[in-house]
Order: C-alpha cells, then sequence, then structure tokens
C-alpha cells in the first residue's frame, strides 16, 4: 500500500503544472515536493508525471491517477462539509473571503462589532482579489464584487457598490474639467470593467499616474495629484477629499455573499452570513435575494 499524503503532493503538481507551483500551494520547499512525488512513484512503480525544465507533464497513466484522485478529494472535503455543517455549538473560526477594498476599508471596521454579537466565533478576515473555492475549503463564505455562477454554492446579491469621482480639495484643476488629470490603474489591469470606466470617463484627458488597486488610487487623490473614482463609502467619509461632478454614466460593482450549498444551514456560518447581510444593507443600496 502506498502514502495517501503523497497522493496530495501529486495533486499540486498536476494541478499546478510544476514542482515549484505545488510547493506554493502547500506551502513546503521545492524539494519536499520533488521527494514525495518520486516516493509515490516509487511505490506505484510507475511514472506519473515528466518532469520538464520549466514545467511537469502528466503521463497517460499520471492523468489516469489524476481524475480519480480528484474524485477521492472531492470526496474529503464533502465529508468536512458534512460533518461542519451538523456541528451546532456557536463557537470556532470561520474564514470569510473578501475583496481588498472591502476588507481594508469597510469589514475590518466591523470586526468589533461581531466580537461584541459573538464572542466565541473567530472570524478569519481573508482579503483575497482572486476567487477562491469554497469547495475545497480555502475559505467558508465569500464576499465577490461580481455574480458568481459555480453550480455547488448559494448565493445572494447582497447590495451595489457605487462609484464617483473625487479629487483633493486642494486640487488645482477641481472647477475646471477639461484640465483633469486622472489616476487610473496599471495596463495589466486593463480588462477590469473599472478600469473601463475610468478610462471612458477620462476621454482624452491625461492620466497622471497609475496604480494597482483602489486604496492606493484614494491615497494618490488625497496628494492632490488627479482624480480618482473611489466607492462613495469611501469617498464621501474622507473629509480631505471633494467629490466632482459628473454628468456621465454612473458605475457601480454588484456585492454578492456566497456559501457552498452543503454549508448553508451550518449554525455557525449563519450567524456569520446574517451579520455580513446585516452591516452590508445599511451601508450599500439592497439588492434582491438570489439562489
Amino acid at each position: 500500500m502506498f502514502d495517501w499524503e503523497n497522493l496530495r503532493f501529486f495533486l499540486a503538481v498536476a494541478q499546478t503544472k510544476s514542482l515549484s507551483g505545488a510547493a506554493r500551494a502547500l506551502k513546503v520547499d521545492h524539494a519536499t515536493v520533488s521527494r514525495r512525488l518520486s516516493a509515490l512513484e516509487t511505490e506505484l512503480q510507475a511514472r506519473l508525471v515528466d518532469r520538464l525544465p520549466r514545467s511537469c507533464q502528466l503521463t497517460a497513466l499520471g492523468r489516469q491517477i489524476f481524475t480519480l484522485v480528484t474524485e477521492m478529494e472531492a470526496g474529503a472535503f464533502a465529508v468536512e462539509r458534512a460533518v461542519r455543517a451538523e456541528q451546532s455549538p456557536m463557537a470556532g473560526k470561520v474564514t470569510l473571503s473578501v475583496p481588498p477594498v472591502l476588507a481594508s476599508n469597510f469589514f475590518a471596521n466591523q470586526l468589533f462589532a461581531f466580537r461584541q454579537l459573538h464572542p466565541e466565533i473567530q472570524l478569519s478576515l481573508a482579503s483575497q482579489s482572486q476567487s477562491v473555492s469554497l469547495g475545497r475549503r480555502e475559505a467558508d463564505i465569500a464576499v465577490r464584487l461580481f455574480r458568481p455562477t459555480e453550480p455547488s454554492n448559494v448565493i445572494r446579491k447582497l447590495g451595489e457598490m457605487p462609484f464617483a469621482l473625487y479629487a483633493s480639495r486642494h486640487y488645482e484643476h477641481a472647477g475646471k474639467p477639461a484640465n483633469w488629470g486622472f489616476i487610473t490603474y496599471e495596463a495589466e489591469l486593463a480588462g477590469m470593467l473599472h478600469q473601463k470606466w475610468l478610462l471612458a470617463a477620462a476621454g482624452d484627458r491625461k492620466t497622471v499616474c497609475e496604480v494597482s488597486d483602489i486604496t492606493t488610487q484614494h491615497a494618490a487623490a488625497r496628494t492632490g495629484i488627479g482624480v480618482a473614482s473611489l466607492p462613495t463609502f469611501i469617498g464621501d467619509q474622507d473629509p480631505a477629499l471633494q467629490r466632482l461632478a459628473f454628468d456621465g454614466e454612473a458605475f457601480s460593482l454588484e456585492i454578492w455573499l456566497v456559501v457552498h450549498v452543503d454549508l448553508r444551514h451550518s449554525p455557525l456560518l449563519r450567524a456569520v452570513i446574517e451579520f455580513v447581510v446585516d452591516v452590508v444593507g445599511k451601508t450599500f443600496e439592497t439588492g434582491a435575494v438570489e439562489t
């Protein structure tokens, strides 16, 4: 019989297509991944992976094993979800995945209130720009700024996050729209809906600087360098900024809550879900409920 733990390393290599990618995913060193993979192949007396200079490719047998191991992993996570769904004590850890702009500027400010309501629940706030897999237990609940499409999840629209144009109260061109200089995103983020709207709003006016996220846009706007497009819940609350009149098309992002279908009735997760729904509803325009 082979070591089941080695299968976990094989699966990571197959999913990331490299030893280094698997090492990052598993939070171990490159040598450990290589050793575990070699051990599995020795135990099975078969080659599962062709190790190329910059990547790893599965052999024909490796692809068969990958399918079987993927099914095994799905079953293991299903067992975890079933156990977690039946846990009734209102105590434990719940991981909430949230986009960075909401993590630092909104949800971090709600942690104390949540702790007062549920002192036995440890809320782990994960600031993540990428979507995580709830099926693989990378988080328990997620808040996303787009409508999720995974069929295994239950979704609920929490509201809309509107944006507006802002500049420092000392911005020299505030009253001269033709002279506005815009703070936009880096070229790598050209596909973002927010960037497309921002560039359309700027038109033929110049870009004064490029940044990688909304929080940096906010900080740059406060210096007086130019005009930023910020969520109104951030811009309107900052006395150092002024909202600029803009008669073009408005922009907003939808806020969605996601939970795996197996866990939607978990008392522990329901406590967090109800809190998230409540605090988001008090700040943002409420959206329709969907499942």
